[in-house]
């Protein structure tokens, strides 16, 4: 009784040169959403939305962003085993490699596909002698660079989620015979689903909102490039209603994806 009413004391305690900056900070974070919330164009928000440029912009996205995390996943998983349970020399800096997407600038980041991807690049040139593939300033080129600023998110949830597994059934699995193919499917993967969906709505939403290597690696073609966050870009200068509106439509995305993995946070501080 003695402790418990001492912790209620102590946490009721609030100094004030704590609040103050605490509800600055919240203001700050706040009060930008709540001035887009206000300035909305609500009366035409239906019209605005199935206006040509928003559709055809809004449609790309969703496109691009499934996409690119479809290309995540096929490549995203196994890289996130390889770092969790493989034994490769050198891993450490494999996922440092791995997780420099989430600070390096998104414009350096297309800087660097076009560099390697474009015509005259280190691997593009290939590709479009060869095949006849060039993946700059297209549709593709904006799925690849939504994905490379997105898998490092899926690639993160997923290695955690492994090293969180047990893998006692993993052994267990290997005792009977199964082999690393078919405990990878029947055990280890669906042991980890829920961080491979945690990290695959993280890496979905990323993408749905990536403009710095998007716009730098495939352009700004209206119908062929130009997703959402660059059409708020381009809408800014033009009528800043519809980029309201378009930023809503990614604001809404970014509150759903955050309530749906609410839970999962919660579990994984307790």
């Amino acid at each position: 009784m003695i402790r418990s009413a001492r912790r209620r004391a102590s946490s009721g305690r609030r100094p004030l040169v704590l609040v103050l900056p605490a509800l600055c900070a919240l203001a700050f974070l706040v009060v930008p959403l709540l001035g887009l919330l206000l300035r909305a164009p609500w009366r035409t928000l239906p019209d605005r939305l199935l206006t040509a440029e928003v559709g055809q912009a809004l449609r790309l996205s969703l496109l691009c962003a499934s996409l690119a995390t479809v290309l995540c996943l096929v490549f995203g998983i196994p890289l996130a085993w390889l770092l969790a349970r493989g034994e490769v020399p050198g891993r450490g800096l494999i996922r440092a490699l791995v997780t420099v997407p989430l600070v390096l600038p998104p414009v350096v980041g297309g800087v660097a596909l076009l560099l390697v991807l474009g015509r005259r690049g280190l691997v593009g040139r290939y590709l479009y002698e060869w095949f006849g593939v060039a993946l700059p300033f297209t549709t593709a080129g904006v799925v690849v660079a939504e994905a490379f600023v997105a898998m490092p998110f899926l690639v993160i949830s997923v290695e955690g989620a492994l090293r969180a597994a047990d893998p006692r059934f993993e052994e267990a699995a290997a005792t009977l015979g199964a082999s690393r193919w078919l405990t990878f499917r029947r055990v280890t993967l669906p042991s980890v689903l829920p961080g491979v969906i945690a990290g695959g709505v993280l890496c979905w939403a990323r993408a749905l909102g990536e403009f710095g290597a998007t716009i730098t690696f495939a352009g700004n073609f209206p119908g062929r490039t130009t997703t959402m966050p660059l059409a708020v870009y381009l809408a800014l200068e033009t009528d800043p209603d519809d980029a309201i509106v378009l930023s809503l439509v990614l604001l809404a995305v970014s509150v759903a994806v955050l309530v749906a993995l609410r839970e999962r946070w919660i579990q994984g501080a307790i």
